[in-house]
């Protein structure tokens, strides 16, 4: 294809499309109404960097007619040869959107191949052993036919870590026999080896990560893969694995407020990274649908990019691999808000100012499936996020290995509502307060970790319960949420108290206090408030955690009020405002007051 433009690698690309339909066993005219003009006219329309289009969905069927793996039952014409032949032409790179770890009719034509539950059945969700031989057989000769066959760029895996279930099949535990030299497999979290069998499971899936991505590195240097959500909040480690860029799909419900804290937790990492929107939101169980707007689509979009990300936008293919056109002129749109932007945003790093930590000790600990649930469980994160960044602080989500590199770039670290402490972050972070840092800890199960530096003592289990914060004589709010009984001793200040009615009247038990430690100060909020920020935002609740952290931090707000002016226009249909912003674009930008400019104004 040298006639043809040359093509932005995707590790270096902005912004991109995302088409798929998961075929499945009734797509029997696949090709049938996709044309070339078609995809032309999509593409001279939108301009993407980037196009990444159906190749296998989470039925197992390709999209194409594939010589290696389980073919849509019917096709008219082969669909990606005109995908590649509309990209290359126009110098937009293709990528493939491939299944890995779930594959349904993989493992049902090859039940050995499935990974399975402590019951010996296959585990529903079709996902195939990252033990066995499915990475060899069917996905990496499906990758080398797809780069070989087709000339695509690259491919972006889905159901990767987040597909994963524990496994219990043969393939699993001979490797766990041959690991460990133990014959028996713990098959509940009352046995003595659980945690390690699910530590022993992640380490399979690094594994096969490493080897499809060697593998293809090897074969095709310049083919490109992602893992999707490795080495995000799903899989919250440091990038050890030659993965060539980061991303992930965002939630299609609430989008706006999961970009924020996804891309608060990706940006860290060393790697090119961009998220995705989904086009529409509904029910996936009931395949209700409706096509969000070119303004919901901008404010998800400039959520990413205001963490220096890139950004693509899905929109699904009909059964038959062709799009609906009407749509493009809404992702037209979106990418010409993005484009207009991409000087002063993309790969932009921010100014430190509040680190809100993500645990993997407590994430790995307390998740229910085995990598990363997709639903509730980071509702907590998200509300404490939405709370601080409410109260118009710069707001990052480092990793625990972040902190052990650098833990005090920060001017105020919070630890807000995790279960469990790894022990060498716990020494970390006092040292850190000791040294002239600020912390501020959330949750009773989070101070229970800290009762001593906190200068508390425990006087009874949490019970969920109604309770009355005052955050000032006219300023109230109550919460029914898990709150924890203490003392505070004679050094600590008890800075807000629980209250009984909505009156600031005979308190209770404190709700926060602050303490000095070393240079630092240590503070604590003595109940659970991020499910509840998350679901019912009220002014009292932002002026409770605001107080809190104005007593207990040093930040500097001048930096978050010179920055605004010029955000304003930034992340408006006003950008002459942000005159002289490009000066300091990669110095002066992960501010939180972006966020709520995007939510409250008419991007029209």
């Amino acid at each position: 294809m040298s006639k043809y433009p040359k093509r932005l690698k995707r590790s270096q690309a902005f912004v991109g499309l995302h088409f798929d339909f998961h075929a499945n066993e009734k797509c029997t005219q696949v090709g049938k109404t996709v044309t070339l003009e078609m995809l032309q006219n999509m593409l001279k329309l939108t301009k993407p960097d980037y196009v990444q289009c159906d190749c296998k969905g989470h039925p197992g069927y390709a999209s194409y007619p594939t010589k290696i793996g389980t073919a849509a039952p019917g096709f008219t014409q082969d669909p990606l040869k005109l995908w590649r032949q509309a990209t290359a032409k126009q110098g937009i790179s293709l990528y493939m959107h491939y299944s890995g770890v779930i594959d349904k009719i993989a493992v049902k034509k090859n039940p050995d191949w499935a990974s399975y539950n402590v019951d010996g059945e296959p585990n529903e969700n079709g996902s195939p052993s990252v033990f066995g031989p499915y990475v060899d057989e069917l996905m990496i000769p499906m990758f080398k036919e797809l780069a070989g066959d087709y000339q695509v760029d690259g491919v972006w895996v889905d159901g990767e870590c987040w597909g994963v279930q524990m496994d219990y099949s043969t393939y699993a535990l001979k490797a766990w026999a041959k690991a460990t030299g133990k014959t028996q497999a713990p098959k509940s979290e009352d046995d003595p080896d659980w945690l390690e069998y699910r530590d022993f499971q992640r380490q399979g899936f690094r594994e096969y990560l490493a080897h499809y991505l060697t593998e293809m590195h090897d074969a095709y240097p310049d083919f490109e893969l992602a893992s999707n959500w490795a080495y995000t909040g799903h899989m919250p480690e440091k990038v050890e694995l030659d993965v060539d860029f980061i991303s992930g799909d965002i939630s299609l419900q609430n989008g706006f407020n999961r970009a924020r804290l996804d891309s608060r937790i990706i940006e860290g990492q060393p790697k090119p990274w961009d998220l995705m929107s989904w086009s529409f939101n509904g029910s996936p169980k009931e395949s209700e649908y409706s096509t969000k707007t070119a303004v919901q689509l901008n404010q998800e979009a400039a959520a990413i990019l205001a963490m220096g990300g890139g950004f693509q936008a899905y929109f699904l293919q009909k059964s038959d691999g062709s799009i609906c056109e009407w749509q493009m002129t809404l992702a037209q749109q979106t990418i010409q808000f993005c484009r207009e932007r991409q000087a002063y945003c993309h790969r932009a790093t921010p100014v430190p100012q509040v680190g809100l930590i993500l645990s993997a000790e407590s994430y790995y600990r307390q998740t229910d499936l085995l990598l990363s649930p997709w639903g509730g469980f980071y509702t907590a994160m998200e509300g404490n996020l939405r709370n601080l960044l409410d109260n118009q602080y710069a707001v990052q989500a480092p990793m625990t290995w972040e902190l052990q590199e650098d833990i005090n770039r920060y001017p105020l670290l919070v630890f807000a509502q995790w279960e469990h402490i790894e022990e060498d972050l716990k020494t970390r972070l006092i040292n850190y307060v000791k040294d002239g840092g600020n912390l501020l800890i959330i949750g009773p199960s989070a101070v229970a970790n800290f009762a001593d530096e906190l200068g508390i003592t425990i006087n009874g289990q949490p019970e969920k319960q109604m309770h009355y914060i005052a955050a000032s004589p006219s300023s109230i709010c109550g919460m029914k949420v898990n709150t924890l009984p203490i003392t505070a001793d004679a050094q600590t200040q008890v800075t807000h108290w629980l209250y009984p009615d909505n009156e600031a009247l005979n308190p209770t038990t404190p709700a926060a206090t602050l303490r000095k430690l070393g240079q630092g100060q240590i503070a604590g909020i003595y109940l659970d408030m991020g499910e509840n920020y998350a679901k019912s935002q009220t002014c009292a609740s932002r002026d409770f955690l605001g107080s809190i952290v104005k007593q207990s931090s040093t930040i500097n707000c001048s930096l978050i009020f010179s920055g605004i002016i010029s955000l304003v226009g930034l992340f408006t249909n006003r950008p002459s405002i942000a005159v002289g912003f490009q000066s300091i674009q990669s110095k002066l930008f992960a501010l939180a007051a972006i966020d709520e400019v995007i939510a409250s104004k008419d991007l029209d």
